[in-house]
């Protein structure tokens, strides 16, 4: 991948403009887009096959009057007068709120049939009113012109205040806090880089990712229903993670430059290195958000993807219009420090002076002191984070109501004055619903209903009993005696439900619900806890294999598992202080405290597992590569620290002052998930990463990278630093200092096809427009060679390069420009339909010679087409099965127009295979 990376940062860097000018061409059609289709989002989070929603669902269908969004207008005298008497501007009002368009029904409170509900003293009243649109899709014209007759009523003598589900805002409060977040990463990304024009690359790159990812979200929502917690989780995270992803890449472009690289150089270098761990990190953070699917709950699974894929165009946008940027800036990216040097000594910069003492460090202090007792500092960051972690058995999960919108909004006054003049319950009535066709009185029915429901604890009043017009489905409109997140209203939702067996049987009637806002509430967020284990074992799981696969270790990644686990349990105990205590809401900008948003958790975890990942595989990764360079398991740990902390450091700063922007924003649905995922960053980057993890490793000492050898030998090797990257290079140097080769084999051996033992190892390589016979009576020597020219057998060492690709990392581009013809197959057929596009970088393998002297006697034109081939530096390699010159191979050498071409090999199961006539 190295390889691959290296080859895309230098196109990039050349077609630098028509890049960036692609990115913000896709930026202004996706805008188009979001545009013209209008799509609007969802303030609706529902799960499928609860009883709460099949009850909503029943509803809508059997009882559409009380199936849609429900609206309350409150109306409270100013001089404490009974409220009846301005009964006939009150029945004005409501008819005129019945005018309305999308208003199904809007029955005055005096009306017998569906009274309002009066305040005990008769000073205040509720009117109800219902639409016909289905709960969290509202219609802005019709809640707006409701919004203005109410506000019209509103007198000296009597106060009107509307409310009700109506009031739920699919709207994403973006506001100051998020720029100054921005501001605040700028900051750090100018202080790090000691320069503003390095700074800006990533806030620019940012940007563009999170702006086309949420434009595409706009233009989806005209078709999907899209939660609105979607775009503002997408945002914030897509900020977060495209900040950090391009500020890994510029840092190492930047020590690059400092080192005197060329800019277009260092751009590939940047890119095979730091920009295989941001593939990587970002990897982590996708699986683990589309892995929300296995909660099974759709919502949730939409978010889950929209991030992912906010976070994927973040990944895409740093290897590419990050590079393109890195190549426009050009030189003006190299510190004035090192271009000065350069410029005194002639274009290069000077070799360091050996003499020099290293200069002294606060993070080479820091993992000295936490690895010269790493017994002592694992005690202490595990106290630290379970004091952090106490708070958990109190922290409260529940969907978000009217009550936790901001103070001074229409819907949270309203709230707050239906609490205080009727109770809490008011704001949160529980729909219990029966299916009675099979009675033959309705009316008796729902009455005894009444009784049972009215008689249990908690019920403070029935609102309302009543079936339909088509008698075969009964509704009584419970009040319970808590607010809609209490936990006697979670008792009552589940004693309600106990007892629906019963009632089926005594009653004579079916498909007992309970139901309603607060009921499916309760639902979400009990199928949300009980999807949090399997979730977290997944992630953990996940995190064990990915980082065994990147570290060749058992304990790496056991360590790190734990350390994720710190962070998560110190994220959700801060958490709980702040919405459950209290503690801090001044300086938060929170305004309420109870239940935080139930998906909360399961969103954290996935969010923050990728996170952790990405701090682990760029602080650890340069520990093991230092080790499996020296062999010194305790300065490993000191010199990769000191190495990568400051990234690390940096990066974390970042996602902390964007998340913590977030905070600010006052919107409760997103305030704990921003809080949780701020503190969750800062705990793991600095107590779990750069304290705990040094320790772990020096106590375990060389033990650390120990891996079974079976296991070593079943994980696929994963280059996640561009260790892949020095063979480039190499590969590279050589090719200025010997030419193009179509072949080149240094020292290779691979295992036989089909056979015991290994070929090899051959050294020795070959020109572009070469016919290369290779020679063999053994088939598993001649097809395991003609296979690794092919890209079809991987070598087990050495250097296996076809043009300018290396095996193993270019398999797959190898392949893809090798032209395979297997014995027995048409060779002028398949020779004929080369392509003449790309022929000086394309190889052949013939399997058989006698296949090809077989149609070379058969077709006059073959020979000239060879010869065509050759010329435009096409590459042939065609197997023999004998040890010396054929027939068919000597006709082929005086047919040839160019008989020099014609190179011969004979490989056997020994170490003195060479290449005969090539240049070595």
């Amino acid at each position: 991948m190295s390889s691959s990376l290296y080859r895309l940062g230098l196109l990039m860097a050349s077609l630098r403009w028509k890049i960036v000018g692609g990115w913000v061409l896709l930026l202004v059609i996706v805008g188009g887009l979001a545009a013209g289709l209008g799509g609007t989002f969802t303030s609706d989070i529902e799960i499928p096959g609860t009883e709460g929603q099949r009850g909503i669902d029943a509803l809508a269908n059997r009882f559409p009057e009380m199936g849609g969004t429900a609206g309350q207008v409150v109306f409270v005298t100013e001089d404490g007068s009974p409220v009846d008497e301005h009964q006939d501007q009150i029945d004005a009002l409501m008819s005129d709120i019945g005018e309305v368009e999308h208003v199904s029904v809007a029955p005055s409170p005096f009306d017998d049939l569906s009274p309002g509900t009066l305040s005990e003293d008769g000073t205040a009243l509720i009117a109800q009113f219902q639409m016909d649109f289905p709960t969290g899709v509202y219609p802005e014209a019709s809640v707006e012109e409701i919004s203005r007759l109410v506000e019209e009523a509103d007198t000296a003598a009597l106060d009107a205040n509307l409310g009700g589900q109506v009031l739920h805002s699919s709207e994403i409060p973006f506001g100051i806090g998020e720029i100054a977040g921005v501001i605040v990463a700028l900051l750090i990304l100018a202080i790090v880089f000691r320069s503003l024009v390095p700074a800006v690359i990533p806030i620019i790159t940012a940007i563009v990712g999170v702006g086309v990812s949420m434009l595409a979200l706009v233009a989806l929502s005209a078709g999907v229903d899209i939660p609105s917690v979607t775009t503002a989780l997408g945002a914030m995270l897509g900020l977060a993670v495209g900040i950090d992803y391009a500020l890994f890449i510029l840092s190492r472009h930047r020590d690059q430059l400092s080192q005197g690289d060329d800019v277009r150089d260092s751009i590939g270098k940047a890119l095979a290195t730091s920009g295989s761990a941001v593939i990587f990190a970002g990897m982590t953070v996708i699986v683990a958000l589309v892995g929300l699917f296995i909660t099974g709950i759709p919502f949730l699974t939409v978010m889950g993807v929209a991030a992912a894929a906010t976070v994927a165009l973040s990944v895409v946008v740093a290897l590419t219009m990050l590079p393109a940027l890195l190549g426009i800036f050009g030189e003006r990216l190299r510190p004035r420090r090192i271009r000065r040097r350069m410029q005194e000594n002639g274009g290069a910069l000077p070799a360091p002076d050996p003499q020099a003492a290293p200069r002294r460090s606060l993070r080479r202090s820091w993992v000295r002191l936490v690895t010269k007792v790493p017994a002592l500092t694992i005690l202490v960051v595990i106290v630290g984070v379970g004091a952090l972690a106490l708070p958990i058995k109190d922290l409260e999960l529940a969907l978000p109501d009217l009550g936790t919108e901001p103070r001074g909004t229409a819907a949270r006054d309203t709230y707050d004055l239906v609490a205080e003049e009727f109770g809490p319950g008011y704001n949160g009535p529980l729909l219990v619903t029966a299916d009675i066709i099979n009675t033959t009185d309705p009316l008796g029915v729902v009455d005894e209903l009444e009784s049972d429901v009215a008689a249990l604890e908690n019920v403070k009043e029935i609102q309302l009993a009543t079936p339909n017009q088509g008698a075969d489905m009964a509704v009584v409109v419970v009040i319970p005696e808590g607010g809609p997140t209490d936990q006697s209203t979670k008792d009552l939702v589940a004693e309600l439900r106990d007892r629906a067996d019963g009632w089926e049987q005594e009653l004579s009637i079916s498909d007992v619900t309970v139901t309603g806002a607060t009921a499916v509430g309760i639902d979400v967020t009990d199928k949300l806890s009980s999807a949090l284990l399997p979730f977290a074992l997944f992630v953990v799981g996940l995190s064990l294999i990915l980082l065994a696969l990147v570290f060749r270790s058992i304990w790496v990644p056991l360590k790190a598992s734990v350390g994720y686990l710190f962070s998560v349990a110190a994220a959700f105990g801060v958490t709980a202080m702040v919405f459950e205590y209290g503690w801090f809401n001044g300086p938060l900008f929170v305004h309420v405290n109870g239940p935080v948003v139930s998906f909360m958790p399961i969103m954290v975890m996935g969010v923050l597992f990728g996170l952790a990942m990405d701090y682990e595989v760029f602080l650890v990764s340069r520990m093991r590569e230092e080790f499996v360079h020296t062999g010194d398991a305790r300065g490993a740990i000191e010199r990769g620290f000191t190495a990568n902390a400051p990234v690390v450091t940096a990066a974390a700063l970042i996602m902390v002052s964007v998340f913590a922007g977030f905070v600010t924003s006052g919107w409760f649905m997103l305030q704990p998930i921003a809080v949780a995922l701020a503190v969750g960053v800062l705990v793991d980057a600095f107590v779990v990463r750069m304290t705990f993890v040094p320790a772990v490793l020096a106590l375990l000492d060389r033990h650390a990278w120990w891996l079974p050898g079976w296991l070593s030998r079943a994980l696929p090797t994963v280059d996640v630093e561009g260790e892949g990257l020095a063979a480039v290079l190499e590969h590279r140097r050589w090719t200025q200092e010997h030419g193009q080769h179509a072949l080149r084999l240094e020292d290779t051996v691979a295992p036989l096809l089909g056979a015991p033992g290994t070929l090899g190892p051959l050294t020795g390589a070959i020109a572009p427009g070469t016919l290369l016979v290779v020679r063999a009576p053994d088939d598993a020597a001649r097809g395991t060679f003609l296979a690794l020219a092919a890209g079809r057998h991987r070598p087990r060492s050495g250097i296996l390069a076809v043009h300018d690709r290396l095996a193993p990392d270019d398999v797959a581009a190898i392949q893809g420009r090798t032209h395979w013809i297997g014995a027995g197959e048409q060779v002028s057929e398949r020779l004929a339909g080369l392509s003449e596009h790309g022929l000086d970088r394309t190889v052949v393998v013939i399997e058989q010679i006698g296949d090809l002297a077989h149609a070379a006697a058969s077709d006059d034109m073959l020979i000239a087409r060879l010869d065509a081939l050759l010329e435009a530096g096409a590459t042939v390699i065609v197997g023999s099965r004998k040890d010396h010159p054929i027939d068919a191979e000597r006709r082929l050498h005086g047919a040839l127009r160019a008989p020099d071409r014609l190179l011969a090999l004979s490989v056997q199961r020994s170490t003195a295979s060479t290449l005969e006539g090539a240049h070595a």
